[in-house]
Parts: C-alpha cells; sequence; structure tokens
C-alpha cells in the first residue's frame, strides 16, 4: 500500500548517476564488411564525454576506438559526421582533440591522414568508390586570420600523404558559406549548401556537379531549394537511388508543395534534371534542423522502397513506395528523436526513443517488421517509476502551443489529497528544436519524486512544418515566453499543477526563455538557466560563425535592430530579475561564454535575489563529463526543493547567495 508524502520528496531509485551512465547518446552507425557487422559510436560520459566507436560481432560488443581517442567533429562548432568506415572495415574518423583525420585498423593504432595545426576541421566524411579509385569526402573548416572560416568539400587521400603535405587534400567544390551532406555517385557529387544569414532551415539548396579529372567541380546545377519565387526552401539529405535517380527532403510552400519537409526525387542526364517530383505529399515532416552534420531522416532501401520518419509532434516510421506514393506505418515503440542512420538489404539502424522505451540503438528488418535493441532501449528501473507522457495542445496569443506532460509517478508513494504537485517546464535549445514526448531518466528523476515535467514546443519549434517554426520570426523573446507561460497557466488551470510551484528550465536558447520569461511574466516561482544567453549584443559579438546571424531572422539585423537587442535582452534590464535562479555554465563554451553568465550572476547579487553560479571546468556547449552530469542534476533538484519548500532526501543542500 503506497504511503504518502509530500509532492517532491518522494524517495526514488533513480539517481543523477543513472542519468549519467543510462541511456548511451547514440552519435552514428552503419553495417560494416561483408558480414554486415554492426559499429556505431556513442558518447561515454565515465571518460570526459568522448565518443567511442564499438561494434557488434555476434552475440558480442567490442571497442573499436578505445580511450583516449575520441571520435568528435568541430566543423560548424556542432559536429556531425565524424566516422565513416572503409568497405573492407578500417575505421575512418575525426580525432576530436585536434580535428585531424585518421584511419584504423581494428586493434591497430590510428594513422593520420591531415595535417597538424593547420587550422583545420573535418565532419561529414564519405567514403565512396570512385572512377579512379576510393575517396574520401569530408566538409572541411579552415581557421585563417578572420573570425569567419572558409569552408569546402575535399577529399583526402587514404595513403596518408595528405598528413605532411596538405595540397594532397584536393578542395572540391567551395564558394558557399556553409556545406553538408556530400553524395558522390560515380563522376557526380550532390551536396547541400547555404549562405548567411540563412540558416540551413531557412533556405539551403540542392545542387549537383561532374567532378573532373583533377577531382573538382568546375560546374554544377542547383537542383532544389534556396530562395524560390514561391518562397524560402530547405532541401536536406540527398541520396542516390540510381546513376540518374536523387531523392532528398525538402519544404515548398504551396502550390507546390505542403510546407512540411516531404520526399522528393529527381531524374538526370548528365547534369540536366526534371523538375523535382513529390513523392509523398504529407502534412508531416521527414526532416528537421541541421544542427549536427549527418542527420539522416530516411534510407532507400535495395528494392526501391524507403523507411522514413515522419514527424508531427511525435515520430512515426514508415516504409513508402516511390511508385505509387503510398506509406505504410511500421509498428514500432520509438516515437522521438528518430533518426534513419544506415540500411542494408530490409535491414536498418535507427536511433532514437519511445514513449515507454528509452534512447538506444536500433535494428529494424522491414520485411519481418521486427524491431530489436542493439545497444540501450531497455528501462534501468522497474516500468512502474517511469512515466508516460501525454500530448497537449494549449490555446496562446499566436495560436496552439504543443507540449507534453510526464505527471510524478511512483508506484511506492501517493501525495496528500489536498496537494497539487509543483511543475517544471522544460524549453527545449535551438530555438529551432524539437521535443516528442519520449521516455527520459532525465524527466523520470524529477517526475519520481513527485515533480510533474511539462515539456514544451513553443511557436519556432520544428515538427509542426513552416509556418509553426516561423512564428519566432523577428520576436524571440517574446512568442517563446508567451507560449511557455500559456502551457504553465494552462496547466494549472487544469488543476494538474499548483501555480505557486512552476518553475522553468532551459538550456542555450532554452536558457535565454528562462530568463526572459522570469524577468517579463509572473508564471514561473524560480528558474534553471543552462549556459542560457543573457545579452543578445554579446552573443552576436561572441557567438561562432554557424550562428552568427542566426539572431538576424529571429530579432532583426544589425545595426539596426540594435534597439530590440538591448529592450529584450535581460542583462539590460536587470531591475525585472526578481525570480530566484540557478546558474549552470560550462568554462570552455564558445557559443554561449561564461562571460554571459557571470553578468546575469552579478545582477542577481545586485538585486539581491536567492540565487547560485556553478561554473564547470572544461566543459563546452551542452554537458557530457558524468561528474558534471550528476552535480547539474543533483543541484536543480536541491534548488527547486529549497526554492519550492519540500525536503530533497539524499540530496546535497544547494546554498544560496
Amino acid at each position: 500500500m503506497p504511503h504518502t508524502l509530500p509532492y517532491g520528496s518522494w524517495p526514488s531509485p533513480i539517481s543523477a548517476a543513472d542519468i549519467a551512465g543510462g541511456s548511451p547518446r547514440i552519435d552514428g552507425a552503419r553495417f560494416v564488411g561483408a558480414d554486415a557487422e554492426i559499429w556505431w559510436s556513442e558518447s561515454v560520459p565515465a571518460e570526459r564525454g568522448r565518443t567511442a566507436v564499438r561494434r557488434r560481432r555476434g552475440e558480442d560488443d567490442d571497442v573499436v576506438l578505445p580511450a583516449p581517442w575520441s571520435a568528435r567533429s568541430r566543423v560548424h562548432e556542432y559536429g556531425g559526421g565524424a566516422w565513416t568506415t572503409t568497405d573492407d572495415g578500417e575505421l575512418l574518423f575525426v580525432e576530436g582533440s585536434d580535428q585531424r583525420v585518421h584511419r584504423l585498423t581494428p586493434g591497430g593504432e590510428p594513422v593520420p591522414l591531415t595535417p597538424a595545426a593547420r587550422g583545420m576541421a573535418f565532419g561529414d566524411l564519405t567514403f565512396a568508390e570512385g572512377p579512379s579509385g576510393a575517396l574520401l569526402f569530408a566538409v572541411r573548416e579552415t581557421q585563417g586570420d578572420s573570425r569567419v572560416p572558409a569552408r569546402d568539400i575535399v577529399t583526402i587521400p587514404l595513403d596518408g600523404s595528405a598528413a605532411d603535405d596538405p595540397s594532397a587534400i584536393v578542395s572540391v567544390v567551395a564558394g558557399s558559406d556553409f556545406l553538408a551532406a556530400p553524395a558522390p555517385r560515380g563522376d557526380r557529387l550532390a551536396w547541400i549548401a547555404w549562405q548567411h544569414p540563412d540558416m540551413p532551415w531557412d533556405a539551403a539548396e540542392l545542387r549537383v556537379g561532374r567532378l573532373g579529372a583533377d577531382g573538382t567541380i568546375a560546374e554544377h546545377v542547383v537542383l532544389a531549394g534556396g530562395h524560390t519565387p514561391a518562397g524560402p526552401v530547405a532541401a536536406l539529405q540527398p541520396e542516390w537511388t540510381s546513376d540518374d535517380e536523387l531523392v532528398f527532403s525538402a519544404d515548398p510552400p504551396a502550390p507546390h508543395g505542403t510546407g512540411r519537409w516531404n520526399l522528393h526525387r529527381v531524374r538526370l542526364d548528365g547534369l540536366q534534371a526534371t523538375p523535382p517530383e513529390p513523392i509523398l505529399a504529407d502534412d508531416a515532416d521527414t526532416g528537421g534542423p541541421l544542427w549536427n552534420l549527418g542527420a539522416r531522416w530516411f534510407a532507400p532501401l535495395e528494392d526501391g522502397r524507403i523507411v522514413a520518419v515522419r514527424t508531427h509532434g511525435s515520430d512515426e516510421l514508415v516504409v513508402v513506395d516511390p511508385e505509387s506514393g503510398a506509406a505504410e506505418p511500421l509498428e514500432t515503440p520509438l516515437s522521438g528523436g528518430v533518426l534513419v542512420r544506415d540500411a542494408r538489404g530490409p535491414r536498418v539502424l535507427l536511433s532514437g526513443a519511445g514513449r515507454l522505451v528509452p534512447s538506444g540503438l536500433w535494428l529494424l528488418d522491414a520485411d519481418a517488421r521486427t524491431l530489436s535493441a542493439v545497444r540501450g532501449g531497455v528501462p534501468p528501473v522497474d516500468p512502474s517509476w517511469l512515466p508516460g507522457s501525454r500530448a497537449l495542445t494549449f490555446q496562446g496569443p499566436e495560436g496552439d502551443v504543443h507540449a507534453f506532460a510526464y505527471p510524478p509517478t511512483n508506484p511506492d508513494v501517493s501525495a496528500p489529497e489536498d496537494e497539487l504537485p509543483p511543475y517544471l517546464v522544460l524549453v527545449h535549445g535551438g530555438p529551432t528544436a524539437h521535443v516528442s514526448g519520449e521516455l527520459s531518466l532525465a524527466v523520470a528523476y524529477f517526475t519520481s519524486r513527485g515533480i510533474g515535467v511539462l515539456d514544451v514546443n513553443y511557436g519556432g519549434s520544428t515538427g509542426y512544418g513552416r509556418a509553426y517554426r516561423e512564428r519566432l520570426l523577428g520576436r524571440w523573446g517574446i512568442v517563446d515566453v508567451a507560449d511557455t507561460a500559456t502551457a504553465a497557466r494552462g496547466l494549472a488551470a487544469a488543476g494538474l499543477a499548483d501555480p505557486s510551484r512552476i518553475a522553468i528550465k532551459g538550456g542555450s536558447a532554452g536558457g535565454w526563455t528562462v530568463l526572459c520569461a522570469v524577468a517579463d511574466t509572473d508564471a514561473f516561482a524560480a528558474g534553471i538557466s543552462r549556459y542560457g544567453v543573457a545579452d543578445l549584443r554579446r552573443l552576436a559579438a561572441d557567438t561562432h560563425d554557424f550562428e552568427a546571424r542566426y539572431i538576424d531572422g529571429l530579432v532583426g539585423p544589425l545595426p539596426q535592430a540594435e534597439p530590440l537587442y538591448v529592450s529584450r535582452s535581460p542583462l539590460s534590464r536587470p531591475e525585472t530579475l526578481r525570480t530566484p535562479l540557478l546558474i549552470l555554465q560550462g568554462s570552455e563554451d564558445p557559443v554561449v561564454p561564461p562571460s554571459q553568465s557571470e553578468a546575469l550572476r552579478d545582477a542577481l547579487a545586485m538585486n539581491g535575489v536567492p540565487h547560485a553560479y556553478l561554473l564547470f571546468e572544461g566543459e563546452s556547449h551542452g554537458f557530457r563529463g558524468a561528474e558534471t552530469l550528476v552535480r547539474a542534476f543533483e543541484a536543480e533538484l536541491a534548488f527547486l526543493g529549497g526554492v519550492l519548500g519540500f525536503d530533497t532526501p539524499g540530496v546535497p543542500a544547494l546554498p544560496l547567495d
């Protein structure tokens, strides 16, 4: 029989250490060699967040890339595509510490393929057999005297000759601010390109060019995307299905499209192409924001079918017949953060989570309709401790506001009948990102203790189409704040949460929304900011090139919009900061430097507002180390207990200044 305790103070078997060592963070996966071994990469929090590459051989796993090596790219700051393999099972990877590309025969020592100390970074590694032999394509970023790096798509010789001679790296194509997704086929290369001030989800072009005898592209054509007469179009993920057909995702507006990322194809004769033809016109997205290189939302199968992710709020998997346009749903437990990593025959590697299963790497057989976990995917505690999410929609000043609610869940404890639970409202980063209501130990850490969680997809989020995403344009710090406050108040109005004990938490751009929300609304009793933006002018001056013009669209271009940058930034009006705050910051963060969090701390101290500031040495933008994760989650729980008025047994108290 459950016993009665106040919300927030329930004992739980889920610790912060379980979060740090729980579901693996899968960064990539592929089938390797004639035996189709499964290789994947994952972050190892216990080893300071390094990215290891592992493989499944029969029933056993072993490490391909051991410590201290780490497969991590820094291109576009967020990296991605940091490793691939040759056809015969050699690993090609970007070493995180120096960004050099290496080649590794399993069991041997890595051999460098690119030069040291040349200011180069590489990502989106793609191995291909070309007309003149094997080639390794990559997106290269070269830092010179300018703050803005140069970028090109290159080929890197596999014989190691470029390790001492950078001229051996061939620059295949350049001339764009940003490039992604090199897709070689024979003597042609397809890729994605975009220019400042666009982000890749605003307007990005699908291009194709012919490789000359010298390995470079002298001429290319734009097949889709970019700034069209009907409006901007963001093309994603070119995939060759034959020598003369490319499949990709794009979101053209009406009357030529749905404004959602849908599958399209073009047929080519040389560089002459047919107009893009929609394969499936759908009120859902097969695609998402290209924060990380190498992201894939679909994969062609050998028989011509396509396995794809279909997103509207939550994710589902479908098998698409390109000839009929029919999409057959696949019944799987996966519903959030699903990416298609690789395909071989009818077998498909997927990463993602579901409403009732944690994140993992999964093997799908599209013919047998079976799904099995390769890594992760198994709840670390009894499912009775884990909350299932519920999709909610609230009516806000701009229209619908979508969110997922996780109620307090504990099989051993109930709360007093006259008490409503405290809630923690989560706002994702980006701000162009998305949550899908998937199972998360980070959520269960709070819900198992009697703290409800509401995860909000405010206006600007992906997963609901371009119109919902563009609701935030020019109004960052307004729409996101209003939508999040609407969701919090709607939760309280429905009798699901104590209106006096609702807190808000977010990181990066989500941290910005936290700070604006506590400054500009009375909906929240406390705030938690992880490396949050506090001053837009400082962000514009300090941040890296990938996001250097992002705020042009979210607020306005400088210098014309400087008054808006000032008026919306919480640090410009410190007198509005009156809500208790916990500030968590990495010392090596290039996106939001510690100076912003320290200025925020000083403003709170000047106002006499209870607060705590924790600086984590060696951490960047997004915490990876196990010790950091444990300390951060325990501090968050202790902070909520101290401010919202409940005990937090087993967690050290957090002194507030």
